[in-house]
């Protein structure tokens, strides 16, 4: 057992674990987050992503010892009350059926949209491909993640309009 420093969410915390753990065990387990799931245990599906240094990282694979970064949970992606764009799209979309894969989905199409703020229909495709879904509602995800991008580019807006008062 080793004591592991992390930054989740903003928050610090100190665990106490064998450091070849998975970061996914961890999250769940020692911190009580459950955004992340376990889905396949292969980082093939994408239920347990998290972000670390704006990427999408399969948790399930991740040994907790290698975070070396703050990591941003489906928790952690709220601002107080204030859900997120992505988070507000895929309500207003409707896009979960199940809802097991929707931690991947979300976080995955928050690094799709800060990294290409306005994909095309393909980029979208693309760039979600990892985060798979049983039910197969790729296109109300998709959906979402354009609904995401126009609702992220008013934000970017109204910030520079407050900026500029």
């Amino acid at each position: 057992m080793s004591r592991i420093q992390l930054t989740v969410n903003a928050k610090r915390h100190t665990v106490d674990v064998d450091p070849s753990t998975p970061l996914l065990y961890v999250l769940r387990n020692d911190l009580d987050l459950h955004g992340p799931r376990f889905g396949c245990g292969l980082g093939q599906c994408g239920a347990c992503t998290v972000i670390i240094k704006g990427a999408a990282v399969r948790s399930c694979v991740m040994p907790v010892s290698a975070v070396k970064s703050e990591i941003t949970t489906l928790e952690g992606l709220a601002s107080g009350t204030e859900l997120h764009p992505v988070q507000k799209a895929w309500i207003a979309e409707q896009a979960p059926q199940c809802g097991f894969c929707q931690n991947g989905q979300i976080l995955t199409a928050k690094v799709l949209l800060d990294k290409n703020p306005n994909p095309s229909d393909d980029e979208i495709r693309r760039g979600m491909a990892g985060a798979l879904c049983r039910c197969m509602t790729y296109y109300k995800v998709q959906a979402a993640v354009k609904r995401a991008s126009g609702l992220m580019r008013e934000a970017r807006r109204e910030v520079k309009r407050e900026a500029a008062r």
